[in-house]
């Protein structure tokens, strides 16, 4: 028997393995490339979609991720299934594999589980400015389920673990539409005091941004007396968009307060 014809066999063998392995093997690409592309379609609409919408801009980028992990999963699915491997049988092996994933992932598993609670409870929102734990301080850009974006003051983006958030104080300056300015200052011996209260109080009077009605009216007041100067206390409250600009103006208009007499017309 000629030896092509003793290879005949094996080699018809591994053509047919090769033609159904192969044809399996493109379907699984396809499956997976037209899955990726439907999956990044349906998270740009849904962004797009939501943006035109009322809904909270903090869940945008979660559903977003959300729904197109969501595709990518059942397209890797049906991709293994083209090779025989069932569905029950993926979500065995990642069941006896959740413990071992479980505690070499853990620190990523409590940033996801605090990005959850972070969109749940809403501490925050998107355009807060918040301020944590250390130099965690800005504008909220955007909460996703690993990392909170934030904008710092001079223009720096800083990116926060979820799990360092959601373990610690927060201070968030925009939760409410008023804040409160207050300022202490010392003034000399020999002014007279009636006289520093009555143009504080002229300063507030005059000054739109500031709140003069009932209880959210201006304060001022002797607080002590020691043996460098009087103590005086000054509280206006005003918007929050207001309240830097209020008080750096308070703040220029009263140093000179603290060393001149004051005369009142």
């Amino acid at each position: 028997m000629d030896p092509i014809d003793r290879l005949r066999p094996a080699y018809d063998s591994f053509a047919a393995v090769a033609v159904t392995y192969g044809i399996d093997l493109v379907l699984a690409l396809l499956i997976l490339a037209v899955g990726w592309w439907i999956s990044n379609a349906v998270a740009n609409t849904l962004r797009r979609t939501l943006a035109r919408t009322n809904v909270d801009a903090t869940l945008t980028p979660v559903l977003a991720s959300l729904a197109m992990w969501a595709i990518r999963v059942v397209a890797i699915v049906a991709a293994l299934g083209k090779f025989g491997i069932a569905a029950a049988s993926i979500l065995t092996v990642l069941g006896a594999a959740g413990l071992a994933i479980g505690l070499a992932l853990q620190g990523t598993l409590q940033n996801i589980a605090a990005g959850l609670m972070l969109l749940l409870l809403r501490p925050f929102r998107v355009g807060d400015y918040i301020e944590g734990v250390g130099t965690t301080a800005g504008t909220v850009n955007e909460i996703g389920l690993f990392t909170t974006r934030l904008t710092k003051a001079d223009g720096i983006v800083m990116f926060v673990p979820n799990s360092l958030i959601w373990a610690n104080a927060i201070t968030n300056y925009s939760a409410n539409d008023r804040r409160r300015v207050v300022i202490n200052f010392q003034a000399q011996h020999g002014l007279k005091v009636e006289n520093v209260l009555a143009e504080l109080r002229r300063l507030t009077s005059e000054d739109t941004r500031i709140v003069q009605d009932g209880p959210s009216a201006p304060w001022v007041a002797v607080t002590d007396y020691t043996d460098t100067g009087v103590k005086f206390n000054l509280g206006a409250w005003t918007s929050r968009t207001d309240h830097q600009s209020v008080q750096a103006d308070l703040l220029r208009k009263i140093q000179p307060l603290t060393r001149e007499q004051v005369v009142v017309a």
